[in-house]
């Protein structure tokens, strides 16, 4: 099954500029991508690993933490769904109840009983609370919720953006023979540092080799920064080790 981008966020009920954006940050690339007309497709996994970012979405994860989940080695994708079919189970009864409800009162009976919707919050916190307790505890995660909160979609696109043209930095300067540990080189190092930690969480000498590390060894990651340039995520990692405080 090949969808077009259109295609695939009705399916999904996002819009097509989520789908881009999910794109540009590396949480859901396309399954291909038409090199002449630049039309993006996508497949039935793709839709498997929509399925699981509308999981973390609806137990209130931030995007950047979700692909931090979806990457890790210890991420259990069919625990993910079962848990996930539960959950939209008990809305789906949620939602049979109101219907029912409605025949009810138009037959001017009590309906208050079917609006209790307790199990499936009690269920969603529990997933929440286990989520967060084996990927949120860090001091990173906590800042980064704390500080994109009030972020709107256009606001995390903002965001992606200025990440996205340090990248591009980085591209032109490989291209202009410059070493990653360079003056030019360290010097974008830098600014990407202060740029994650203006726009999502204090990025530490740790965390920045951390994340150094993800943009080669994750391949949703590197192929979004080599979108720029053949070995750009390569160049940014070797920068990011060879960085001087």
């Amino acid at each position: 099954m090949k969808m077009y981008v259109s295609e695939f966020a009705r399916l999904c009920s996002v819009s097509v500029r989520t789908l881009h954006y999910y794109d540009e940050i590396g949480l859901l690339k396309p399954s291909f991508v038409d090199e002449q007309n630049g039309y993006r497709y996508y497949d039935e996994t793709s839709l498997e690993r929509m399925q699981e970012i509308l999981f973390y979405r609806e137990l209130d994860f931030p995007l950047q933490k979700i692909s931090e989940i979806l990457s890790s080695e210890n991420y259990d994708k069919r625990q993910a769904l079962t848990a996930q079919k539960k959950l939209l189970t008990l809305k789906k009864e949620r939602l049979q109840r109101l219907i029912d409800a409605i025949d009810l009162a138009e037959k001017g009976q009590n309906i208050m009983v079917v609006f209790d919707n307790t199990e499936f919050e009690s269920l969603r916190k529990t997933y929440e609370t286990q989520a967060k307790e084996k990927w949120g505890h860090t001091e990173a995660s906590k800042e980064y919720e704390a500080k994109t909160e009030s972020y709107t979609e256009e606001d995390f696109c903002n965001a992606a953006s200025g990440l996205d043209a340090i990248f591009k930095k980085f591209a032109e300067c490989k291209s202009q023979g410059n070493t990653p540990d360079s003056d030019k080189a360290q010097a974008l190092v830098k600014e990407l540092q202060e740029y994650i930690t203006e726009h999502y969480y204090t990025c530490t000498d740790e965390i920045l080799k951390g994340l150094g590390a993800m943009y080669v060894s994750d391949d949703r990651f590197k192929e979004n920064i080599d979108k720029h340039g053949s070995g750009t995520a390569q160049f940014v990692s070797s920068a990011i080790r060879s960085h001087r405080q």
